[in-house]
């Protein structure tokens, strides 16, 4: 019995001492300022990692406007079915396209109706990014439709919900938001998604990088080429009425704030501030920011200054393939680099451009480097609009903290008190086992890198009860055992054995019962489940295998001529 009670007590040291220095000590080079009142809850707030309601932060519900990016889609469609129609040669009266609800098209009308069946086969073969899948075609005398599937429009949405996560994720993981809680919200037909930034004291940023749009377009400027002057209107009227009075599909009138730096063209700088002028750039783009792999912010004035940067980009292979055929063979005409649809800076092609680029302007460090951020992280794929804002300021973060603790510890007390009043000693060893389960929670959080929330803590309280009934039906089945003549080492034996059973019982159906909430709930509910699960599990230790040893103390100490039992 000796030998077995040995191990025992070396595997609940070892297991004590690990969870202790879990949880209590710091992860760099232990000092002697660690080990005072100060640096123990500093190391237990580092160590411990806080959600929102107790750490204070930010909590946004965001919706992805699926409407519009569908919109977007089928207007990028129907300018590609135009583009092919016009370089296979077929006579075509007009392409448009049409939104009406929730319904999505593009119609072709052809002045010639022998040639819709070949349109129709041909055309989407020539448009990039056509996915048959998506588009379901009708013919009618000289008109073909292409109508977005529902399923088409099921699966878009929710890959535009995806993309927009996985951007927000690398925009807010680019400037330092520590445990960042960022998943769908509600059904996936919500396009919903909830963010969560614990300690973030300026909420406001995050909604500005959020929402910064980073659409990089190279364009062609209508224009004549270097050196003559670059083409530009002083409204946006004129522009058009360049054009004939209307937009083609093939034509884009965008606004262009020339800068006060000088262009490669050797002209004089203009003066800053100078009202807007507009230009005609050709559609669609030579390349956009999918296209692109890295954008920096680099420094273009005096060393030291914040002023004067400039953003210079690196297209991927396939961009950069595309990009160099273009510039070789548009020497001497104006680029437009087109950023959320106004001309950042409109140099001419010196010679041919494979893989970089630069947007030149009156760029600040601080612009300059969010604009490198978002160019990086990619554009939205859809705009988003703030459903729900909340913010849980740092001091009542602090004070549900202090309430959550008061709360434990004011359980704790009672539980110990009615536990020792009324088992007497083995009250006592309830209580150590008690404190060590306290203690396993609290190292498997940290050690699962969990978040504990304010029902996260709810979760810890009822993990102690849990742990007290398991001793108390331990207990219970002990004095069973005694009353009915049992000798005090047969009846432990015995109340432990009998009990294991419908503790494991209990502890599966709870811990069955977590699992569902931690798999449909929301953050809170699933802070919850995690704490409570963890609880059970340490309990089944601490509850049977730390109370049990004890017991066995108790008789070696006595040399197993135990007549009766503190219980």
């Amino acid at each position: 019995m000796k030998k077995n009670l040995l191990q025992r007590v070396i595997i609940i040291a070892v297991v004590t001492l690990i969870g202790l220095w879990i949880v209590l000590g710091p992860r760099h080079k232990p000092t002697a300022k660690d080990f005072t009142p100060a640096g123990i809850q500093n190391t237990l707030r580092e160590n411990i990692h806080l959600g929102l309601d107790l750490r204070g932060g930010s909590h946004l519900v965001m919706q992805v406007q699926v409407q519009e990016y569908l919109q977007k889609l089928t207007e990028a469609t129907a300018n590609g079915v135009q583009q092919a129609a016009q370089q296979l040669g077929y006579d075509v009266k007009e392409v448009r396209p049409e939104v009406e609800g929730n319904n999505f098209r593009i119609v072709l009308v052809a002045n010639d109706p022998s040639k819709i069946p070949e349109m129709r086969d041909q055309l989407p073969r020539k448009v990039n990014d056509f996915d048959p899948n998506t588009w379901a075609a009708t013919t009618s005398g000289n008109t073909v439709t292409w109508e977005m599937t529902d399923r088409a429009k099921s699966d878009l949405g929710t890959r535009a919900t995806q993309d927009a996560m996985k951007i927000i994720d690398s925009r807010i993981n680019a400037i330092g938001v520590a445990e960042p809680t960022l998943q769908e919200h509600g059904s996936s037909s919500s396009h919903q998604i909830l963010l969560q930034m614990p300690g973030m004291s300026d909420p406001e940023r995050v909604k500005d990088l959020l929402k910064t749009e980073s659409r990089l377009e190279l364009m062609k400027v209508v224009s004549p080429n270097n050196p003559a002057p670059i083409k530009t209107y002083p409204t946006k009227e004129e522009a058009v009425a360049s054009l004939g009075g209307n937009v083609p599909a093939n034509r884009r009138v965008l606004p262009y704030k020339e800068r006060d730096e000088p262009t490669q063209a050797g002209q004089n700088p203009s003066a800053p501030n100078q009202p807007k002028s507009w230009v005609v750039v050709e559609n669609p783009a030579v390349v956009d920011g999918s296209e692109l792999r890295s954008a920096e912010a680099v420094s273009s004035g005096p060393t030291g200054s914040e002023e004067g940067y400039r953003i210079s980009f690196t297209l991927k292979p396939s961009g950069a393939q595309k990009f160099g055929a273009w510039t070789a063979a548009n020497v001497g005409a104006y680029m437009a680099v087109v950023l959320n649809d106004e001309v950042q800076s409109a140099p001419f092609i010196k010679s041919q451009i494979t893989d970089s680029g630069q947007i030149d302007g009156n760029f600040t460090k601080d612009s300059a480097n969010g604009l490198a951020l978002t160019l990086r992280s990619g554009a939205l794929p859809a705009r988003i609009i703030y459903l729900e804002e909340r913010t849980v300021g740092p001091s009542l973060g602090a004070d549900s903290i202090r309430a959550g603790v008061t709360a434990c510890v004011i359980g704790l007390f009672l539980v110990v008190l009615t536990m020792v009043v009324y088992y007497r000693w083995s009250g006592i060893n309830a209580v150590v086992a008690l404190m060590l389960n306290t203690i396993l929670t609290l190292a498997a959080l940290i050690v699962f890198d969990a978040t504990l929330t304010l029902p996260g803590i709810a979760g810890i309280i009822l993990g102690i009860g849990m742990a007290v009934d398991s001793n108390v039906l331990i207990f219970e089945r002990i004095r069973e055992e005694l009353h009915s003549g049992k000798t005090v080492p047969s009846a432990i034996d015995l109340g432990f054995s009998r009990a294991f059973i419908t503790i494991i019982d209990t502890h599966v159906t709870i811990v069955i019962s977590s699992l569902f909430l931690f798999v449909f709930g929301t953050g809170p509910i699933r802070g919850f489940a995690v704490t409570l699960v963890l609880g059970l599990l340490a309990n089944l230790f601490t509850a049977v295998y730390v109370s049990r040893t004890i017991f066995i103390w108790e008789l070696s100490r006595k040399h197993g001529r135990v007549q009766t039992l503190s219980i």
